[in-house]
C-alpha cells in the first residue's frame, strides 16, 4: 500500500488552518473562504470521517476588530486581542457548520493541559465523546491566559499535539502555500516541491523557513509538527488551503501537497512512546492466566486476572505487569486508580463494579494502552 493510500484510508483526521488563510492575510476573518472549508470538512463528517479542527486566527481576529495593523509584542495586548477575537471566530464556524446541520464546540487548551495527565485524559475523553456526538470540535490556543505559549507558541504544534492526544491518523495543515518546497519559492522561482519524506529526515531542517508577519511559525514550525505528530505515528500533510477542493483531494489520495510521513504505523510508535517516555508509578502482579491472555493473545488485562498491586498511581498513570515471580512482562496506561484497583483484585466485572461502587471500565488496562515487554 502506498503512503497516500494510507492517507485515504484514514479516517481520524485533525485539520488545522492558519492565520494568513483565515484572515485573507490579516484584513480580517475571510468567512467566504472559511465556507468553502467547513464544506469540505462537513463532507468528511457526513462520510464517517472524525474531524478535529484547529484553527488560528483570534489574535488577528481581534486585531483587526481593534483597529489595529501590526501585531503586538505585549502579552496582555495579545491576551485582549485573543479575547476580542475568539468570539468573532468561533462564531463564523458555527454558523457555516450550521449550514451542514453539524453542531460545533469551543475547545481552548494551553500545554498545562497536555502536560497534566487528569488534564490530559479529560480532554481526550471530552474530544472523544464530541466525535460520538457527531461535534465538530474547534481547538484553538488559550491565548486569553496562556503568557510563554503566545511568545513561542505556535498551533502547528497544538494541532500535533491534538493528534497525538486524539491518536489520529493524519494532521493536515492547510497553509498559505502549495507544499513545502526546498527552498523558499517566494525568493527561488525554481523551488521544486516536495512530494514526500519521512518526516525525522534531517534534510527538512535546512530547507524549511521562518514565519510571516501574522503567523508564528513558517516551514520550520510545520515539520516541527510533523515530527511531534509522528511520535504516535500520525501522517502530515502541508497542503495550500487555496487549493480548490483540497481537503477532498488529499482525502482520496492525490499527490497534493507535502507528505511528511511517520516511519512507524500508529499503534506501534504509539506504545513505542508509551514504553519510553513515561515512568512508572506502581506495579501489578498477574496470574498465570492473565500472563498467557497478554503474551500469546494479545488480549487486554481484566481485574480478574490480578493478584497485587503495589505503589500508589492515579487513573492513566503507566503501571509495570509482572509474573508471580517477579519478572516485568509488559506495561501500561491504567484505568483505575491505586485504591480502586486493590478493591477489584481477582474480581469479574460485575463484582468489580460492586466493589468500588461505581460503573467504570470492563479493562483494567485496555490492549491499545499495552506493550510487551
Amino acid at each position: 500500500m502506498s503512503r497516500r493510500q494510507q492517507i485515504q484510508q484514514s479516517r481520524r483526521w485533525v485539520v488545522k488552518i492558519g492565520s494568513a488563510l483565515l484572515t485573507d492575510d490579516g484584513r480580517g476573518l475571510d468567512v467566504e473562504a472559511m465556507n468553502v472549508w467547513v464544506a469540505q470538512v462537513a463532507a468528511l463528517v457526513k462520510r464517517g470521517y472524525e474531524v478535529v479542527m484547529v484553527s488560528s486566527g483570534a489574535v488577528v481576529a481581534g486585531m483587526t476588530r481593534l483597529g489595529w495593523e501590526s501585531r503586538p509584542r505585549e502579552i496582555h495586548k495579545l491576551q485582549a486581542a485573543a479575547a476580542v477575537g475568539q468570539s468573532s471566530l468561533v462564531g463564523a464556524y458555527e454558523d457555516a457548520f450550521r449550514r451542514f446541520n453539524l453542531k460545533t464546540a469551543q475547545v481552548l487548551l494551553d500545554h498545562d493541559d497536555l502536560s497534566n495527565r487528569q488534564r490530559y485524559l479529560n480532554a481526550r475523553s471530552t474530544l472523544k465523546t464530541l466525535f460520538e456526538l457527531g461535534v465538530v470540535a474547534i481547538v484553538n490556543e488559550n491565548d486569553t491566559v496562556v503568557t510563554e505559549e503566545i511568545r513561542f507558541g505556535d498551533n502547528d504544534t497544538l494541532g500535533a499535539l491534538v493528534a497525538n492526544l486524539i491518536e489520529a491518523d493524519t494532521l493536515c495543515i492547510l497553509t498559505d502555500q502549495n507544499g513545502m518546497y526546498e527552498s523558499d519559492p517566494r525568493k527561488n522561482a525554481l523551488a521544486k516541491m516536495i512530494i514526500e519524506r519521512p518526516a525525522l529526515d534531517a534534510d527538512l531542517d535546512s530547507m524549511a523557513g521562518s514565519g510571516g508577519a501574522l503567523g508564528c511559525g513558517g516551514m520550520t514550525s510545520k515539520v516541527r509538527a510533523a515530527r511531534l505528530a509522528a511520535r504516535s505515528g500520525a501522517n502530515t500533510i502541508i497542503v495550500g488551503g487555496r487549493i480548490p477542493d483540497v481537503i477532498p483531494r488529499v482525502a482520496n489520495g492525490e499527490l497534493v501537497g507535502t507528505l511528511l510521513y511517520a516511519n512507524q504505523p500508529p499503534l506501534a510508535a504509539r506504545k513505542q512512546w508509551l514504553a519510553g517516555n513515561m515512568q512508572a508509578r506502581g506495579a501489578l502482579t498477574l496470574d498465570n492466566g492473565a500472563v498467557l491472555v497478554l503474551k500469546d493473545k494479545g488480549k487486554s488485562l481484566l481485574p480478574v486476572g490480578v493478584v497485587e498491586v503495589s505503589g500508589h498511581f492515579l487513573l492513566g498513570e503507566m503501571v509495570v505487569c509482572r509474573d508471580k515471580s517477579g519478572v516485568e512482562i509488559a506495561r501500561g496506561l491504567v484505568n483505575y486508580n491505586s485504591d480502586d484497583a486493590r478493591k477489584m483484585i481477582g474480581k469479574v466485572s460485575a463484582e468489580a463494579e460492586a466493589a468500588i461502587g461505581y460503573h467504570g471500565r470492563d479493562e483494567l488496562i485496555h490492549r491499545d494502552n499495552l506493550v510487551l515487554m
